[in-house]
């Protein structure tokens, strides 16, 4: 069979078999509004009376006590109780996109209001983080220590050890990238809190010279989040977001003297931003601003390593058609490339550009909103398998969450203290959750499309704060491509009339 010939079968299977065959309709609107709701279940530190999620309660109230600092609030990470700062400001950064891009569609939803509380929360923790000029602290609580523990965040008895960076021992990914969470935040909250919108920018103008003049890799939250990748991508990624959100020529600069730190890339994640920063870039080359072409390039890359049927695709796909890039928390990769696809195709839109050429194949826009809205579709349930792997969404989905506060019952239902090792015969056990943690985003199938539901899985069982700030971009961009599909629609039928 020539390759043409199995491109073209892989096309049909993916863009137009789906539609023959008929699937359930998606409520993309309530993901969403799920997806959310998913961060009020991680929130740290005193709890604010409108909290939608009722069986957490307050907990870590003196968090940044013994070094006199308020480091209370944030989010925890994943299924654990420990808040790691570069991955949560990488999760502000997710979400502040989403709510740029896509605000028109967010607010129809009426999860604006929700989704900027998200933001803030997260956003308000970095800047206590932030306690001088060249202090940043990045980590709350043991990560060995609380892995070793079973318990609700309520009952928290491990240490709540603290992590900081500064310009004697410096961590630059972890500063660059909470650089980005604050500009990027700061757009978000330019027409609704003037002043707080002003404050992130001041703040993350701080946190971006910071970690450009002392240079050095963050290792302080290895062997959980080790940096790969190294601190280059983050640095032109705060420099992307500061020179949108401030228009400040000197970014723009900074962007242009360091250009030879982008290459082209086949993830976007916690560790790698460049797929984030080409996407962002290239919105503003294609708006006149030549010099920046080999961003557009890298963007053209990234597409064409994922899409199926691309003489240059570097990740495959699974049987049912899920990108896999690896096996551990495999989803977070599917949830962030797709969002980049999906802002990537808008910004090719709007720059009059049909698409991107992959070797021999041409990729129009549509073919890949069209492939990244096919990997919503199989994390909500159109999939081999019609599981949901969105907890709460849809009729089946995973009941055993690998998450401390959902798998043992709440400090409402049971007020006693459960320590440490108490919290094992719940871990340990087959019966599903007591607490459905709504809107988490799990790590997914194998390779195969198989899933077992089993809590001590952690890497297929395991929510993410990334996992789901991805999904909330890529879900506002799917309900953004349905509004414009139902305009088209209308519109056809009233010429047609």
């Amino acid at each position: 069979m020539s390759e043409t010939i199995k491109c073209l079968l892989v096309l049909w299977c993916l863009f137009v078999s789906p539609f023959i065959k008929g699937s359930t309709a998606i409520d993309y609107k309530d993901a969403l509004g799920k997806a959310i709701l998913f961060f009020e279940g991680q929130r740290s530190g005193k709890l604010p009376s409108d909290q939608r999620v009722t069986w957490r309660g307050n907990s870590a109230l003196t968090d940044g006590q013994p070094q006199n600092v308020k480091l209370s609030g944030g989010y925890y990470d994943a299924g654990d109780n420990v808040k790691f700062g570069w991955p949560m400001a990488f999760s502000v950064s997710l979400l502040s996109w989403a709510a740029v891009e896509y605000k028109s569609q967010i607010s129809t939803a009426s999860q604006l209001g929700y989704l900027q509380s998200a933001i803030r929360w997260g956003a308000d923790f970095i800047l206590e983080a932030h306690t001088t000029p060249t202090t940043l602290y990045t980590q709350v609580g043991d990560g060995n220590a609380d892995h070793q523990c079973w318990e609700r965040p309520e009952d928290m008895d491990t240490p709540r050890t603290l992590y900081k960076i500064t310009s004697s021992a410096p961590g630059t990914e972890a500063a660059a990238e909470a650089a980005a969470a604050l500009a990027s935040a700061s757009i978000v909250f330019q027409g609704v809190d003037a002043r707080y919108s002003s404050k992130l920018l001041t703040q993350s103008e701080s946190l971006f010279d910071f970690a450009d003049k002392y240079r050095g890799s963050y290792s302080g939250s290895c062997p959980f989040y080790c940096s790969y990748s190294g601190y280059q991508d983050e640095l032109l990624w705060a420099a992307a977001w500061l020179y949108k959100a401030s228009g400040n020529a000197k970014y723009l600069n900074f962007i242009l003297n360091n250009q030879g730190s982008s290459q082209a890339v086949n993830e976007f994640s916690w560790d790698n931003k460049l797929a984030g920063v080409q996407a962002l870039l290239s919105k503003e080359y294609l708006a006149g601003k030549t010099n920046l072409n080999k961003f557009k390039n890298d963007a053209d890359s990234f597409v064409c390593a994922l899409m199926p049927g691309s003489s240059s695709k570097q990740i495959q796909t699974t049987p049912g058609g899920l990108l896999y890039t690896r096996d551990s928390s495999n989803l977070q990769y599917v949830t962030s490339a797709s969002m980049v696809l999906f802002i990537y195709s808008k910004t090719l839109n709007v720059g009059r550009v049909t698409g991107v050429q992959c070797g021999s194949v041409h990729f129009s826009t549509s073919q890949i909103r069209a492939f990244a809205k096919s990997q919503m579709d199989y994390i909500l349930g159109n999939n081999p398998l019609k599981m949901s792997y969105m907890v709460g969404f849809g009729t089946k989905y995973p009941l055993r969450l690998h998450h401390r506060a959902a798998s043992i019952p709440s400090i409402q239902s049971h007020p006693g203290k459960i320590g440490c090792n108490d919290g094992q015969s719940w871990y340990n056990t087959g019966n599903p959750n007591p607490n459905t943690h709504t809107g988490a985003i799990v790590g997914g199938p194998n390779s195969n499309d198989q899933f077992n539901d089993v809590r001590t899985d952690y890497s297929h069982l395991e929510p993410t704060t990334y996992m789901n700030a991805a999904m909330v971009g890529s879900l506002a961009a799917v309900l953004a491509q349905n509004s414009v599909q139902t305009n088209t629609t209308t519109t056809m039928g009233h010429e047609s009339v």
